[in-house]
């Protein structure tokens, strides 16, 4: 694949990965097939900046993790709003990586 493409790719959403994942990233795009790189555009990536925000918001009606897919993790702390707290401010320091984590799994399965 085009080098100039995956450096422009790269550079367009660089912040919804972990910084030192990039190079990873970059091998397995250069190894990608002309043909997938449309379904590369399709990946649903969530913005780790947005989903700080809802969860310093709504954190403790578990919406944070509704949102990274985290289904079974945002019932639980629904249900116990928020782990009476302590979970939601655990959170906000550690959604951001679990964000960047989940947009890598994403990537990984279309290449």
């Amino acid at each position: 694949m085009d080098s100039s493409k995956i450096d422009m790719y790269l550079m367009t959403n660089a912040k919804f990965f972990d910084g030192n994942k990039i190079p990873l990233i970059r091998e397995r795009l250069l190894a990608l097939d002309e043909s997938r790189f449309a379904q590369l555009h399709a990946i649903n990536l969530k913005d780790p900046t947005t989903i700080l925000i809802v969860s310093i918001l709504a954190g403790s009606l578990g919406i944070d993790r509704f949102m990274i897919g985290d289904t079974g993790l945002g019932i639980a702390k629904l249900l116990t709003c928020g782990g009476l707290g302590i979970w939601t401010i655990v959170d906000w320091f550690m959604i951001q990586a679990r964000t960047r984590e989940i947009n890598f799994e994403r990537l990984l399965q279309v290449v």
